[in-house]
């Protein structure tokens, strides 16, 4: 793949960076450079190869999932106007 100058001012434009036209220039080599590097890891043989998260192996410490009312209901619901059971109480608006 390879980029001109004005898909550099283009990108340039949508990230809302200044760019002059000698640096637009300069970028359109370097930018080319990475993409030719992105290539070359492409073309890399990984078949066998487990993807990593880290380059320690680690397990991930999980908390467990427990559903709870929070014990807060009490608290939640004090300075509502009308409640009943910990639940608001509001006007009928659907007939």
């Amino acid at each position: 793949m390879s980029v001109d100058l004005a898909t550099v001012k283009r990108v340039a434009r949508l990230a809302r960076i200044a760019v002059s036209d000698d640096e637009a220039e300069r970028m359109v080599g370097e930018v080319n450079g990475i993409l030719g590097f992105v290539e070359q890891l492409g073309e890399v043989d990984v078949t066998g190869v487990e993807p990593m998260t880290s380059v320690m192996p680690m397990v991930m410490r999980k908390r467990t999932d427990d559903v709870t009312d929070g014990s807060k209901a009490d608290d939640i619901v004090a300075n509502a106007p009308a409640t009943d059971r910990n639940f608001f109480l509001v006007p009928k608006v659907v007939e």
